[in-house]
């Protein structure tokens, strides 16, 4: 179960919005949302119909499975991937829809490139809409993502006219002209609950009705061809007036989704829809009581009658599922394998484009087109043919090379792109000896994530300003799979693509709200990648339990240095914490911290007291990419020198004395000279030889000094 998650900005969903909105939306050249119904081709009774609802989420611009950061291919994910396996269905089945739940246009470098660097032009495409369009999907909805390029270009690119003061499409540089039609796919968009602040009308189309002629079968078996009408709504989540407030502030308001698409379902059947898909960019969330302000309430669509298929999002998780530890599992109405919710057929795909939802209905007519729910199947269609199981690497679909060629105009140069210098670093940042003090590659991290909260409280939340903020970076990378498995950024020029060394994972940044016991429990935690160690064994010891994950191992810091702590490896786990200092007093275990973290340790993988089970009490969850808050701190501080980026060391092994043997480590060879320079001195080489399996060197750490 998901507990109640808290804001530290509320959203604010008047129910009044409600009364006023109206069944068409913003101006995108269509017909109106709500025609008049001509009339229906005869079906007879009888007549069966099977029809396959296909649906991706969560693209995030990943137009191909490459990943800009690393500089390298990633056969796991991408549109290109995903219309192979769009391409299998529609082979499969005569009868398809396809639709996208939202946050399709941002979350890449390539992304980046196309709306901030070499801004597209009014006259053309972004690359994902390209895709799109080729691939023919029916109809799309928005997540919070697309706004996060501010409402001009959204407007541009859907070829949109919202119907706000001074929100045109595009901007001077993209549309000079000011041309009243921009280049976008064919299809239409729709989104029910953000709406106008000034008129209260959704600034895109809440819903639309397809008119589609699918293959059928009449009562004598015979193939005939028949009309359905399908109705889509679309739903962005409410949050997004905080997660963008500086590009929605006053020109958008937001509604809440069960009341929203009360209004409207309505309005859809009685405009003819014979079925009704609902894509909601939100997530699962039935175990948390339903509010209009909620982030994940797609589930509670299933309550609304009329709607018939569901597909959602946000969450980047699968649904269905046959892991009984999914966050699903347990909910109220929750069928987890079979992919319901109340009845409601649903899906969710993950993210990236690594799964395609399908949602799978057999229609009989019966003065009217019924669902026949014991015949429904919902399933979810993985990129990956075989699983990873010991030396058999896992295998995917082959990509389609029409979606490929596309897009290799914007591919080539975003990789150059991401080549460019953001900055200039004047020291080596390395995660060879973080295990033993070095903090090179983990302070910039975490001056970044206070950096950004900071600003985030004064613009958005200023009550929370009194609470002292901690950042939480790890060594990602610590060795255990030899001298490559280490974070390194060589002193010199820092691109883009150096922000995948210092921050490995697609992490989202969170903040989580702990006492100061839980802080010092949180450090016991960390404390765990070291063994006991014996102070009168006269063998070599090891200093590091290589069973717990580096990723794990949190580094806590404050501005200026202001935490300080020892870690006593003598001591048994749990106990090894001592000299906890804040602002150079003893931590008082009953204050308040906001702790920046990222999305898997709030969400509590790591187990990490105060957070296990997702109990933690997460006040932020930011709509952006850790890597994406590293790179723009950078960009803001692009001159990184030693002395204030790489020396901030906020703990140290409890200075023991003189021990009977030596505790030792493995790093890479010949990088001694390192570790002095980034100030941890009391490490020695113990045997220079690397050794045959690791290729790694073998170090000693004087726990005397």
């Amino acid at each position: 179960m998901k507990p109640h998650v808290r804001k530290i900005f509320a959203v604010s969903a008047s129910f009044a919005l409600l009364t006023s909105l109206s069944a068409c939306g913003g101006d995108d050249d269509d017909d109106d949302a709500a025609p008049e119904t001509p009339p229906q081709a005869s079906v007879p009774q009888g007549a069966t119909l099977d029809v396959a609802i296909l649906g991706t989420t969560d693209l995030h611009a990943n137009v191909l499975g490459y990943d800009y950061y690393k500089l390298a291919e990633d056969k796991s994910y991408g549109v290109d991937r995903t219309a192979t396996l769009i391409a299998n269905a529609r082979r499969q089945h005569a009868n398809t829809l396809l639709f996208d739940n939202g946050d399709t246009i941002q979350g890449t470098a390539l992304s980046d490139y196309q709306a901030l660097v070499s801004p597209v032009q009014c006259s053309d495409m972004i690359a994902i809409y390209k895709q799109m369009k080729l691939l023919s999907y029916d109809a799309a909805t928005m997540g919070n993502h697309e706004f996060n390029y501010g409402l001009p270009f959204l407007s541009q690119i859907t070829n949109v006219d919202f119907g706000l003061a001074g929100i045109g499409k595009g901007t001077a540089q993209t549309n000079p002209s000011g041309a009243r039609d921009c280049a976008a796919p064919a299809f239409p968009f729709v989104s029910a609950n953000v709406v106008s602040a000034a008129s209260k009308q959704p600034i895109f189309k809440p819903w639309v009705l397809l008119d589609k002629t699918f293959k059928a079968t009449d009562a004598d078996g015979k193939s005939i061809d028949v009309p359905l009408k399908v109705g889509v709504i679309g739903f962005a989540p409410p949050p997004i007036l905080q997660w963008d407030k500086a590009n929605l502030e006053g020109h958008v308001e937001v509604t809440g989704w069960k009341e929203t698409a009360a209004r409207y379902v309505p309005e859809m059947k009685a405009a003819g829809a014979d079925l009704i898909v609902a894509l909601a960019h939100g997530g699962i969330d039935l175990a948390t009581a339903y509010t209009p302000a909620m982030e994940n309430g797609a589930g509670y669509l299933s309550q609304v009658p009329g709607i018939d298929a569901l597909i959602t999002g946000h969450q980047h998780l699968l649904f269905p599922d046959t892991n009984a530890k999914s966050q699903f599992a347990g909910q109220p109405g929750v069928e987890l394998e079979k992919g319901l919710i109340n009845g409601v057929p649903t899906v969710q795909a993950g993210q990236w484009g690594n799964n395609l939802g399908q949602i799978t209905l057999k229609l009989a007519y019966d003065k009217g087109w019924q669902v026949q729910k014991d015949a429904t199947q919902v399933q979810r269609i993985s990129t990956r043919l075989t699983a990873q199981s010991g030396a058999t690497p896992a295998t995917y679909v082959e990509p389609d090379a029409a979606v490929q060629q596309l897009v290799q105009a914007e591919h080539t140069a975003t990789i150059d792109y991401v080549k460019t210098p953001i900055g200039q670093s004047q020291f080596d940042m390395a995660t060879y000896y973080a295990l033993t003090g070095d903090v090179s590659a983990l302070q910039v991290v975490n001056m970044a994530q206070i950096d950004y909260l900071t600003d985030y409280i004064a613009k958005n939340s200023p009550s929370y300003g009194a609470l002292p903020i901690l950042s939480a970076a790890a060594p990602f990378k610590g060795g255990r799979n030899g001298p490559g498995d280490f974070t390194y950024v060589p002193q010199g020029n820092v691109a883009i693509n150096n922000a995948a060394d210092l921050y490995l994972y697609p992490n989202t940044l969170q903040v989580v709200r702990v006492s100061g016991d839980i802080v010092r429990q949180w450090l016991e935690k960390t404390a765990e990648q070291f063994r006991q160690i014996d102070p009168a064994q006269v063998a070599p010891q090891d200093l590091i339990d290589t069973g717990f994950p580096t990723f794990n191992f949190d580094v806590l810091y404050a501005a200026g240095n202001a935490l300080q702590y020892e870690i006593d490896v003598t001591r048994p786990k749990g106990s090894r914490i001592s000299g906890l200092m804040y602002q150079g007093a003893p931590l008082d275990p009953a204050a308040q911290f906001l702790v920046v973290t990222n999305n898997y340790r709030a969400s509590g993988g790591g187990d990490f007291p105060g957070l296990a089970g997702g109990k933690g009490d997460i006040v932020l969850q930011a709509p952006d990419a850790s890597r994406d808050v590293l790179i723009s701190y950078i960009k803001k501080n692009p001159t990184l020198d030693l002395a204030t980026y790489g020396l901030d060391r906020s703990w140290r092994f409890k200075q023991l004395g003189a021990l009977a043997g030596p505790v030792v480590f493995s790093s890479v060879p010949g990088t001694l000279a390192m570790a002095t320079a980034h100030g941890v001195t009391n490490v020695s080489v113990y045997d220079a030889t690397p050794d045959p399996v690791t290729q790694l060197s073998r170090y000693a750490v004087d726990l005397s000094l």
